[in-house]
């Protein structure tokens, strides 16, 4: 299998990869700030590990944001 270049690729392909690329770079940046921002003990888990986990294409953070966070209990 040969590898295309982006010259290469047809607009919708080219506008494909780039919201592709845009999605998951904004769900790692929220993940990311999310993490940075949550209290260790509203983590499940080590908050290193999730944050190099957060780097796996859109699994990392829809797991983070799905599995890696505790409810957090409004004060009353």
């Amino acid at each position: 299998m040969t590898r295309k270049r982006w010259a290469d690729l047809s607009d919708a392909q080219k506008t494909a990869v780039l919201v592709a690329a845009s999605v998951q770079l904004s769900l790692a940046a929220t993940a990311w700030v999310d993490l940075a921002r949550r209290p260790a003990a509203q983590v499940r888990g080590p908050k290193a590990l999730w944050a190099v986990g957060i780097a796996v294409n859109f699994i990392g953070p829809i797991s983070y944001f799905v599995a890696g966070r505790r409810k957090a209990f409004a004060a009353a």
